[in-house]
């Protein structure tokens, strides 16, 4: 297992590629399958308020090919909190013990960067992610929202990191 930068340039067609393995993610979340927006997403989005620049965008990569991807920002919800916007594995990783050791090396760089704690947005249609980051150790905050665009509950979760 390797853990390292997303390259915008050089990854982008494994980024593409890890997209549309993980389509029952993108059909659940948007309704569709991934497309270059999404790959472009990976690359450019985050929180309101970050500057993208200083967020970490990761790469899983197991026996040679990019098998998770993941965006860490800092600065939202509040100055000196971490967000992880995003967190994708391939079908073919899950279950195996990869997601929590890619999440621990985001929460690595959070700490890191002495971040007090870190937060994330999980769908209420998806109880298994929902079940993932509570075994991490997050916790429901109180917030959601409702995506006008899908349709989903979107709940904020919390993992302090002191």
């Amino acid at each position: 297992m390797q853990i390292r930068t997303l390259e915008p340039k050089a990854d982008r067609a494994a980024v593409a590629a890890l997209l549309a393995e993980a389509e029952d993610y993108y059909r659940l979340c948007l309704g569709h399958a991934p497309g270059p927006a999404e790959v472009d997403e990976v690359y450019l989005a985050g929180p309101p308020g970050c500057d993208s620049a200083q967020s970490c965008r990761l790469g899983l990569w197991l026996e040679d090919r990019l098998s998770g991807v993941a965006e860490l920002s800092f600065g939202f919800p509040a100055p000196g909190d971490a967000y992880l916007g995003l967190m994708i594995l391939a079908p073919r990783v899950r279950g195996r013990g990869h997601g929590a050791a890619f999440y621990a090396q985001a929460e690595h760089l959070a700490r890191q960067r002495h971040c007090p704690q870190i937060f994330l947005a999980v769908l209420e249609a998806n109880p298994r992610g929902l079940a993932f980051w509570q075994a991490q150790g997050f916790a429901a905050t109180g917030v959601m929202r409702l995506d006008a665009a899908t349709g989903h509950r979107i709940h904020r979760l919390r993992k302090g990191l002191d």
